[in-house]
């Protein structure tokens, strides 16, 4: 179980990178709204695919190994039934003998072979991925598809071959390096995206989606740089390798090395292993769900259409980048320290944690579910009503036309990918292995309802693309938060702490809040136009100078919860409730 000073860094930590991905994806943000003066719908749209061909290849490679390595404490030489010595070899093949004094280096040679699996793993998926992409879209070749394609394919091994040291990194709790690495890279694939662009419309060249292309290049090796950077240093301190290096055993009685039984091939830790492979059928599935849409809309739809749902992707999930995913990284590593008590070595037999624990893990996870629940009656109340006019000013009348009703159907959504991505991070923290499995079935059921939602909403009912495809991640979200509701309210049932949902939902003020405040603005809005023609920028002044006493409003509706929170911030929380 992780001690007090241990969640403590993991949080502190986690707000700083949550403070750096902000702003490095804000930049990010900006770029691509100048180079959306250079793109054509069906050419963003390209874009779209390229990048879900990448993310693919990330996710397939390093997901489940990930999160099994954060779940699975990896057990060091005295922690083992056989109380013998370990030895790391070292570059001359002779090892050295590890002591209690050097646990932290046997855990790190250990942590950086399994992630050499991933390297392994995504070059073969790479391959393989880039092959069908090229078979499947010789539309594409006009646009440089190739040449992209091939860049893309690059830049992911680029990234996948910095994951050894980036695990290392994350189970020692490094956030800043991590910081360090996503700011230099965001940066890097800005200036490399938006620099090529002008610089071939300046030229009259089409240089397609290249830019793109040259832009994730820059990334992958920025983070290869500064994460091979920050690992070998901590591997010369700690004196273990950078490279896959054996873990033997040396007996007392022999000299002689012998194979470690809890690690494969002497290499790779059999606990996680288990774990991983455990996890990886689960991850094909969540990833056709996170990225299936991509998927759907080339299949279903014209090129435009993907580009304009590419757009309103991109503009809707702005805040889940900008926010809700550094937060659900950091609660998955965060709620997995806290409620981490399982014998090194052994993935099903957790040893139950100290109901303090389980009663400090469910007031974090209600506070961190209920702001999110009140950070998005604001996205519902104030997000439609912005969308038109805030696309007609950063992206131009001809995006505005045709992706606003999207855009405002995504700030529906937004609510339910928050509440999925904390409650599936609090999951997979806790879950054991044949709980994992068996989300691993409800998720391939989930991905049903999916695409039979995809494919009412565009063949059968004719809607709007980008609207339809919305609608049709709305209803899978819908389920899977369903389905982590149970799993929660059982984990706290089963550890002696009650959990109350209702606990979540707004006060009846701030619903009434949110109920009224659109038909005000909107009059509002009607009123100026009539009065003074107006422009998007106008309506935006005026949308946001109404949006300030909206939210103080609903702050102070919710000022009892507020409260709440400061205090637990500070670390004066008397009334939290302890059953």
């Amino acid at each position: 179980m992780a001690n007090p000073p241990q969640a403590s860094s993991a949080l502190r930590g986690a707000s700083f990178l949550i403070i750096l991905q902000v702003t490095s994806r804000l930049l990010t943000f900006f770029a691509n709204q100048l180079l959306l003066r250079f793109l054509t719908a069906p050419l963003l749209g390209l874009s779209a695919r390229l990048e879900a061909y990448y993310l693919t290849v990330l996710f397939f490679a390093r997901e489940s190994l990930r999160v099994a390595i954060q779940r699975q404490p990896i057990a060091t030489a005295s922690e083992s039934e056989t109380q013998t010595r370990v030895v790391v070899e070292g570059r001359d093949g002779k090892g050295s003998v590890s002591s209690d004094s050097d646990k932290s280096g046997e855990q790190g040679q250990a942590v950086v072979n399994l992630g050499y699996l991933a390297v392994v793993l995504g070059v073969v998926v790479t391959a393989i991925l880039g092959w069908f992409m090229q078979f499947s879209s010789g539309q594409g070749s006009g646009e440089r598809f190739g040449e992209a394609l091939r860049l893309y394919a690059l830049a992911a091994v680029l990234e996948l071959v910095s994951e050894p040291c980036f695990v290392l990194m994350q189970v020692r709790l490094r956030f800043g390096t991590r910081a360090a690495a996503e700011s230099a890279g965001a940066f890097l694939r800005c200036g490399a995206t938006l620099g090529s662009a002008m610089w071939a419309n300046h030229n009259g060249l089409n240089l397609g989606v290249l830019p793109f292309a040259l832009g994730q290049l820059a990334y992958g090796a920025a983070l290869l740089v500064v994460y091979l950077g920050a690992g070998y240093g901590l591997a010369s301190r700690d004196g273990f390798s950078i490279f896959p290096r054996r873990i033997n055993t040396k007996g007392d009685a022999k000299g002689g090395k012998t194979p470690n039984k809890l690690y494969l091939f002497s290499y790779f830790y059999n606990p996680t292993l288990s774990l991983a492979s455990s996890l990886m059928a689960q991850s094909v599935v969540k990833h056709f769900l996170t990225q299936g849409d991509t998927f759907l809309v080339s299949i279903l739809s014209t090129p435009h259409a993907q580009g304009i749902y590419a757009l309103v992707n991109n503009y809707g999930g702005l805040l889940a980048r900008l926010l809700f995913q550094p937060i659900e990284e950091s609660s998955r590593s965060y709620f997995s320290r806290l409620l981490s008590a399982s014998e090194p070595g052994k993935v099903d037999a957790p040893a139950p944690a100290a109901k303090s624990t389980v009663v400090k893990a469910r007031n974090d996870l209600q506070r961190l579910l209920k702001i999110y629940v009140l950070s998005s009656t604001a996205v519902v109340t104030l997000g439609p009503i912005v969308a038109p006019h805030l696309l007609s000013l950063v992206a131009g009348p001809s995006w505005s036309d045709s992706a606003s009703p999207a855009l405002a159907a995504y700030c529906f959504y937004i609510p339910l990918l928050a509440l999925n991505g904390v409650s599936e991070a609090f999951v997979a923290s806790v879950a054991t292995e044949a709980q994992v499995h068996i989300q691993s079935i409800f998720m391939a059921g989930f991905s049903v309802i999916f695409g039979l939602s995809a494919f009412m909403a565009l063949r059968v009912l004719d809607m709007d693309p980008a609207v339809g495809l919305v609608c049709a991640n709305a209803a899978n979200m819908v389920c899977r938060i369903v389905w982590c509701a149970f799993f929660v309210k059982r984990y706290f049932r089963e550890h002696g702490v009650g959990l109350d949902i209702l606990r979540l939902a707004p006060s009846g003020l701030s619903v009434g809040i949110c109920a009224a405040a659109p038909y005000t603005i909107r009059r509002v809005l009607v009123l100026s136009e009539d009065m003074v023609h107006g422009s998007a920028f106008r309506s935006l002044v005026i949308v946001g100078a109404m949006a300030v006493p909206v939210v103080a409003l609903l702050a102070f509706a919710e000022r009892k919860f507020l409260m709440e929170c400061y205090s637990s911030l500070r670390g004066s929380n008397p009334k939290s409730k302890t059953t």
